[in-house]
């Protein structure tokens, strides 16, 4: 069945839930996961930018810290489960673009992550990683909710 699963996490309450599930998941398969997360990009206003670079560079390497102190829990959690486990950061760009790019250059055969489950005009205006992510994956990707 499912060999190599990618997990995404962003840290959130709800993404811990689809870590947990994810690795239940590869643990009854008998899989290998990668657990990943996206860096959030840094926008300074328009004229502002030149006097916080320095802001900018401090705010990047806390948000690299947190997601690698995220990264690090999570690989333990699967260690701690007998699950063989990689982790990765991407750099800032689209999460659902880089969760879609990184499973397909890692070889993995099924993404697993949790959905907020928002409907309705929440959708339209906040969007959902999860549904982009449903929309341009072609390996099977396995909602929670």
């Amino acid at each position: 069945m499912y060999q190599h699963i990618l997990i995404p996490i962003d840290g959130s309450d709800l993404s811990q839930i689809g870590l947990t599930q994810g690795l239940a998941l590869a643990r009854a398969l008998q899989a290998r996961v990668t657990i990943m997360t996206v860096l959030e990009p840094f926008h300074i206003p328009s004229s502002e930018g030149v006097r916080l670079a320095s802001v900018q560079q401090q705010f990047q390497r806390q948000a690299r810290e947190r997601a690698q102190g995220w990264l690090d829990a999570a690989a333990a959690r699967a260690q701690q489960a007998g699950i063989p486990c990689d982790s990765h950061v991407h750099d800032e760009g689209q999460p659902y673009a880089a969760i879609v790019e990184y499973a397909a250059q890692a070889g993995c055969d099924l993404i697993a992550m949790c959905s907020h489950g928002r409907s309705g005009m929440a959708a339209m205006v906040l969007g959902s990683q999860t549904q982009k992510v449903l929309a341009k994956s072609k390996i099977p990707v396995l909602v929670y909710r």
